[in-house]
């Protein structure tokens, strides 16, 4: 029974294994497909195509499996923005608002509309 268990278990491995040198080899086609047509860029070799995929996995997606870290932070800066929001007055209120319309609607339809009203 355990002989069984271990044969599942090293069926698992070399699927992974042979996933990701497929995938490894699928990026560093394409890469040496576009990138050197492109933007002159160099051709590269397995090793470097794993190294682009590790590398890539690590920037975009982060060390941890869950992402908690980054979701924790967030909803607690949430949280307490949610919170400052909900105990301001109405004139406060407008005050947010218009500043941050001024800060982040500075170009564009907005802006138009404003210029409209001052003259």
């Amino acid at each position: 029974m355990k002989t069984h268990y271990g044969f599942k278990i090293g069926k698992f491995v070399l699927l992974g294994i042979a996933a990701i040198t497929i995938f490894t080899f699928i990026v560093m086609l394409l890469w040496n497909w576009l990138i050197p047509i492109i933007f002159n860029g160099p051709v590269v070799t397995f090793w470097q195509a794993a190294g682009l995929l590790l590398l890539s996995k690590i920037i975009f997606s982060g060390i941890w499996k869950d992402h908690k870290p980054f979701d924790d932070k967030r909803s607690i800066w949430r949280k307490k923005f949610e919170e400052k929001l909900n105990n301001i007055s109405e004139e406060e209120m407008e005050k947010f608002k218009s500043k941050f319309h001024s800060k982040w609607f500075r170009h564009g339809p907005f802006d138009a509309k404003k210029e409209e009203e001052k003259e």
